[in-house]
């Protein structure tokens, strides 16, 4: 296990990221955090903030009880506010919001009205994954990224489809424009210089969140693709029949399957619905600075897998909420996939698993 603490290293880190975010002597940045935040990452953005001059106020939150019915890992939809008036309040008036909370803010339900503003002020936010600092030491965005995440998001703007093949056996179809709805395209590279704008630190892909009935095909699995809500590289082949934007069938045999149809099966009994199963998002992998095989360096509780989700050539596969298909859940997964052929109409952006660079110039 590492040791967390100040240390210079970690703080130039700090520092040469809110340096991309452009933050301004008396600017006033506020950070969240809660009472299970990892306080070495708070400690580190509160003293790079101040030495760059900023104003900055810090809000912790008790870390709510849990009422989930299985532990709920890497969602990016922090329940820590809970819809407390105030700190939404406190966090919109602000120039920036530094989110260190443990599950982030990307996907909680307070974050539209905090990026709205108020009296004045539109915050731009970055959450800070909640990885020990030697992993965002490693991960420090590059401004090159930008425009290479930018491409790639213009490519799924513009594609009609979607197909992802693999020599594991996935043929995935997804459906960018479904009849008059069409995905909700993101991306981020790791830092945020304008109001309004949301960004998370490890970064580096693009993604789609798919209108109902998109996504049908076949997802295979193999052994060293990984689980990140279990943080787990897979030691068995799992393969996922998906019909009508849902999972119907989980194949395969051994631990790593039997394991995904007990998280699934926890959350279909507790909210009697199938959302958990139903695709969140897709997209893929843009960073040449993140590690496929990270994970192997790091116990359980030092590493987030944010990482993971980044490294160059990976096809992410999510299931959960969806707010773009009206769906609405706990229940997550996110499962990266090396070794795929990602097609948008007839242009191949990643061939077997790598970047083609020149599609994305």
């Amino acid at each position: 296990m590492l040791v967390e603490k100040i240390e210079h290293k970690w703080l130039a880190a700090f520092a040469r990221t809110f340096t991309l975010c452009k933050v301004q002597p008396g600017e006033v940045v506020a950070i969240l955090a809660e009472t299970q935040s990892r306080r070495v990452n708070v400690e580190l953005a509160r003293l790079a903030l101040e030495g760059m001059g900023a104003k900055v106020f810090e809000v912790t939150l008790t870390t709510p009880a849990l009422t989930a019915p299985a532990p709920v890992r890497s969602t990016g939809a922090s329940d820590a506010i809970g819809q407390l008036g105030p700190v939404v309040a406190a966090l919109a008036r602000a120039d920036m919001v530094v989110d260190c909370t443990v599950e982030g803010l990307l996907h909680a339900p307070e974050l539209p009205t905090i990026m709205k503003g108020m009296d004045g002020h539109m915050p731009r936010l970055l959450m800070v994954s909640n990885e020990h600092p030697e992993i965002l030491e490693r991960t420090v965005p590059d401004p090159a990224l930008e425009g290479v995440v930018r491409a790639a998001m213009k490519k799924l703007r513009t594609a009609q489809q979607m197909h992802v093949t693999s020599a594991a056996g996935t043929d995935l179809r997804v459906n960018l424009k479904h009849g008059d709805k069409q995905a909700v395209v993101g991306g981020v590279w790791g830092f945020c210089p304008k109001p309004g704008m949301v960004s998370h630190w490890p970064a580096g892909l693009a993604l789609a969140f798919p209108a109902a009935g998109s996504v049908n095909g076949t997802l295979v699995m193999a052994p060293g693709d990984v689980n990140l809500t279990f943080k787990q590289y897979l030691r068995d082949t799992i393969r996922l029949s998906i019909e009508n934007d849902s999972v119907v069938a989980i194949e395969g045999h051994g631990v790593d399957v039997d394991m995904m149809r007990g998280y699934y099966k926890a959350w279909e009994d507790a909210e009697g619905h199938r959302a958990c199963y139903a695709v969140s998002h897709v997209g893929f992998g843009l960073n040449p600075d993140a590690r496929w095989d990270a994970m192997a360096f790091y116990d359980k509780r030092d590493c987030n897998g944010t990482e993971l989700r980044a490294f160059a050539g990976n096809f992410l596969y999510s299931t959960g909420a969806n707010e773009v298909a009206g769906r609405h859940t706990l229940g997550h997964f996110d499962l990266p996939m090396r070794g795929c052929t990602i097609r948008l109409d007839d242009t191949v952006v990643v061939d077997a698993g790598q970047v083609v660079s020149a599609v994305l110039a």
